[in-house]
């Protein structure tokens, strides 16, 4: 079969397909004749409905499936026969004229891009490195004392201070009115933790049980309560109570308390270590990734498929709607979200799905069996029973997906920083888990 291809811009191309109509009507009377031996009907005994009353009642609806078919498997066909990788699903609409005893449709559809990418030796690449150190090891054992932190009342005649826990009355007011969730009562916060914005806190701080103060408090512009964002209220507070937080000591049996193997406080700090490492090879080989999907994208000549984007982005603004569902927005599959709001993204994704994928064609970057099964035994590695967890994942397809696809881009990474020009840079611990 000779299949001609006409270009009609950058990506787009247009085959013309004929169809016997002899072989339409062959395969309509064959269905239909299948479907006649089981189809009920009123007044008819089961396989006994005439033929004429069968194709009168189903008629439509069969030709509809054969054609459909019938102009898929000859679209399939002709793609095939032209070599041509399909971006997308085509749109195929019947010709007004055709050859006689034939049926002629116009496919109008795209193709994906030619990749060309340039030498990547040229690419500058930030790789970010970072180390555990004792300071980290200890910041999170303070973290985990304050989870175990109990609380005791103090004397009438302290002070509230950073730590503390009070409980506090309160009732605020913008011109005059109380705001919607402006007032509480037996309300309690952790002076110095963040809870509350800082005003509010330095308003606290230093005040007694018993005490009333009364102060201004400006709402920042960008104050998630739009109503009070960007003003000012008069705020009326009394202190109830302020308890002193009791931190449990750095010993043996805080490390029991955790399920640490041998309960010690070095099998603690030990185990505390793994954790830490774990996380921060994770964040290092994020932003490192992050820096070569960029470096590639800005080394990469090639157009978009539209209907390839077009599908990215009905999948955004669907996540879209089912994040405003999931916060309880009413009418969330209808609300109006504009297509701009997600082009950029879209585009990105579309982009460099496109480049990483003729990376790892030209220069089989695959994820070999090996390094599959390596990466799912370090991801359930923290758990109490990973065999259990190796075979959750196992079991099914969709996350044996996923991990393959994690893997393809650690591949991707790997090669890109073999060849690409390397700034080295040392982070602190503090920057990379962002707590500077």
């Amino acid at each position: 079969m000779t299949v001609t291809v006409e270009t009609l811009e950058k990506l787009e191309r247009k085959i013309t397909l004929t169809l016997p109509a002899e072989v339409i009507q062959n395969e309509v009377a064959s269905r239909l004749k299948r479907l006649a031996r089981d189809v009920k009907m009123d007044g008819f005994r089961p396989g006994k409905v005439p033929m004429n009353v069968v194709a009168q009642r189903y008629g439509y609806s069969v030709h509809y499936e054969v054609m459909n078919d019938k102009v898929g498997e000859a679209f399939a066909s002709a793609a095939n026969e032209a070599k041509l990788r399909v971006a997308g699903q085509p749109k195929i609409t019947e010709k007004e004229e055709s050859p006689e005893g034939q049926l002629a449709f116009d496919a109008v559809f795209e193709v994906y891009p030619e990749v060309k990418i340039e030498d990547l030796s040229s690419a500058e690449v930030e790789k970010v490195s970072a180390e555990v150190n004792d300071a980290a090891i200890d910041r999170t054992l303070d973290i985990l004392r304050k989870q175990r932190r109990t609380f005791a009342q103090r004397a009438q005649d302290q002070a509230a201070g950073d730590g503390d826990r009070v409980t506090i009355d309160f009732e605020g007011k913008i011109d005059g009115e109380v705001f919607e969730g402006g007032k509480a009562e037996a309300f309690q916060f952790i002076v110095g933790d963040g809870q509350m914005l800082k005003e509010f806190e330095d308003a606290v701080r230093g005040m007694k049980s018993g005490e009333s103060k009364t102060f201004p408090l400006n709402f920042p512009e960008d104050y998630h309560g739009k109503d009070v964002a960007g003003k000012t209220a008069d705020f009326l507070v009394t202190l109830k109570k302020i308890e002193a937080a009791h931190l449990p000591e750095v010993d043996d049996a805080l490390a029991k308390s955790l399920g640490i193997a041998d309960g010690t406080v070095d099998g603690l700090r030990a185990d505390i270590r793994v954790n830490l490492e774990r996380e921060v090879k994770n964040r290092v080989q994020a932003r490192n990734k992050q820096a070569v999907m960029d470096a590639l994208v800005s080394k990469a000549e090639l157009d978009l498929p539209k209907s390839v984007v077009q599908s990215e982005l009905d999948r955004l603004i669907e996540g879209a709607r089912a994040d405003l569902k999931q916060r309880g927005i009413p009418d969330a599959d209808k609300a109006p979200i504009p297509e701009d709001m997600f082009r950029p993204q879209a585009e990105r994704r579309v982009r460099l799905g496109l480049v990483v994928a003729e990376l790892v064609r030209v220069n089989e970057l695959h994820a070999k069996p090996e390094q599959i099964k390596s990466h799912v035994e370090e991801l359930s590695a923290s758990y109490e029973k990973p065999a259990d967890v190796v075979r959750w994942y196992q079991s099914d397809n969709r996350r044996m997906a996923e991990v393959e696809a994690v893997v393809i881009e650690n591949n991707v990474t790997e090669f890109v920083l073999s060849k690409a020009k390397i700034v080295d840079k040392a982070v602190s611990f503090e920057d990379l888990m962002g707590q500077s």
